[in-house]
């Protein structure tokens, strides 16, 4: 309770003094308000003689009694509210950057603007628009062309080798089956030239044995045979035909071992030149970097031509834009604050934190005109405030914003954190409190009986009580130090 007592005074201490109103001129009574005052007057005078009857009564014959103000114990309805104020501000906050190095064209809105969804902040110049769009394109069909060309030319490296090496398969058979061919022939060649040769040997032998004969037939046969043996070595038709057929073969191998060089030559090159699994996913990864990059490129300055739009209802807090001046890409443009999406920010202190929570509801006063709100947001860090003193920060959110609210400014909140009906309730200053835990005074046939009592949520003048009285007992509401249970009073009710 004393800390109930101690919230009272903080907040007391943190309204403001109230300003004196000047005095307004008195303007003459009429007979009916003259009338009205006399009976005011009458009535003031019976109140003011009959207290005095009962004070006479209270202290006639039996000595001076205390008298003591009360209030009775009533079942109504009590609110447990927190007070404070905070800065309005929003949830939404989007900063705008620059998409596209080109020139600012007019903007047609500065700080401080309120602007609708759909609004143009910022327009871009038309004619450097058009320019960085025809580079634009220009650079997406040279990342095409590019591309194909390397595409192409490994393609041609690939088909090269390809063919370098069925080639060489198709050579290397060839060579070796006309080489055998070859031998072949040149076999067949030396053994009809070796069978001639034997053949004239044994003429001329034969020649020998029949010398001592000249004229006689045999040797005369003898004599023909050799020079038709040597004519046939010189003049053999199916020699010169063999060796007609080796120089035919011997021309294709020269020519077949000539292409195969060509063919080694061009392997070589097409393995040099050819991109490697590696390189060709990195050309593959490149090209579609590129191609990314310009159509990116293309799409934002296509978007550039709407200029820069508001996404949501809100106020133009920053501008970096200058009409005329050259953006850079990923540079700030303007920050815009929406007024969709509005709350306070407050700061709770360690008496109101066990009271707050998500979801309870508030009244947000902003320039004179009352707002819903809704607590959306309690920190789980606190933080020192100016005077040292470990606050947690809280957001309202406010359900119905409209245009009338203005960012930046104080607003007054006030949160109900807990309400009760049919609630034994009493006055704040009624209940009190010691080693023993809180009790009340309660004036019982004018004896002062002290009873203890358990307490629940409390408003500003009001306190819940959960135990410890019932409805209609009158309370003290002012003790004072010479007051004990026990003791006769005299009670006076508020």
């Amino acid at each position: 309770m004393f800390s109930k007592k101690r919230d009272q005074i903080e907040e007391i201490e943190k309204k403001p003094a109230k300003e004196k109103k000047p005095k307004k001129e008195k303007k003459p009574l009429d007979e009916a308000a003259k009338k009205k005052r006399k009976k005011i007057i009458i009535f003031s005078v019976i109140g003011v003689v009959i207290l005095l009857i009962v004070l006479l009564k209270i202290f006639g014959g039996n000595g001076a009694q205390a008298v003591v103000t009360t209030a009775e114990a009533a079942t109504g309805e009590i609110e447990q509210t927190i007070n404070t104020s905070g800065t309005v501000t929003t949830e939404n906050t989007k900063s705008y950057f620059s998409d596209v190095n080109v020139k600012i064209g007019s903007i047609p809105v500065k700080k401080g603007d309120a602007v609708k969804a759909g609004d143009v902040l910022v327009a871009y110049d038309a004619e450097s628009l058009k320019k960085e769009k025809q580079l634009a394109e220009l650079k997406a069909q040279s990342v095409e062309g590019s591309y194909s060309n390397s595409v192409q030319s490994n393609n041609e490296k690939l088909g090269n080798l390809n063919e370098a090496n069925v080639n060489l398969e198709m050579l290397d058979q060839q060579i070796k089956d006309t080489e055998a061919y070859i031998t072949n022939l040149e076999n067949k060649i030396a053994k009809k030239k070796s069978d001639l040769a034997y053949e004239g040997s044994l003429l001329q032998i034969s020649l020998l044995d029949w010398k001592d004969r000249p004229n006689s037939e045999e040797y005369l046969n003898l004599q023909k045979l050799v020079q038709l043996n040597s004519y046939e070595q010189q003049n053999n038709k199916e020699i010169k035909g063999w060796e007609d057929e080796l120089k035919v073969y011997n021309k294709m191998l020269s020519d077949y071992k000539e292409y195969r060089a060509e063919m080694k030559s061009q392997k070589t090159s097409a393995e040099a030149g050819k991109m490697t699994a590696g390189a060709s996913k990195q050309l593959e990864a490149d090209n579609q970097t590129k191609e990314i990059e310009a159509e990116s490129s293309l799409e934002h300055l296509k978007a550039a031509e709407n200029g820069v739009v508001a996404e949501f209802d809100g106020v133009v807090t920053e501008m970096n834009a200058v009409e005329g001046g050259t953006v850079a890409v990923g540079s700030q443009i303007l920050k815009l604050e929406s007024t969709e999406d509005v709350m306070v920010k407050i700061s709770v202190t360690k008496y109101d934190l066990d009271k707050i929570a998500v979801g309870q509801k508030a009244v947000v006063t902003i320039g004179g005109k009352e707002y819903q709100g809704e607590v959306s947001k309690i920190n789980k860090m606190a933080e020192k405030n100016n005077s040292g003193a470990a606050v947690v920060g809280t957001e309202i959110k406010i359900t119905n914003p409209d245009s009338d609210v203005i960012l930046g400014v104080e607003a007054k909140v006030v949160i109900s954190t807990a309400k009760e009906t049919n609630a034994i309730i009493v006055p704040v200053m009624a209940v009190n409190v010691d080693v023993d835990g809180e009790f009340v005074y309660v004036v019982e046939n004018n004896i002062l009986v002290r009873k203890p009592v358990v307490t629940g949520i409390s408003s500003d003048m009001m306190v819940q009580i959960i135990e410890g009285l019932s409805e209609g007992e009158q309370v003290v509401t002012e003790v004072t130090a010479g007051l004990a249970e026990g003791m006769t009073v005299a009670a006076m009710p508020q």
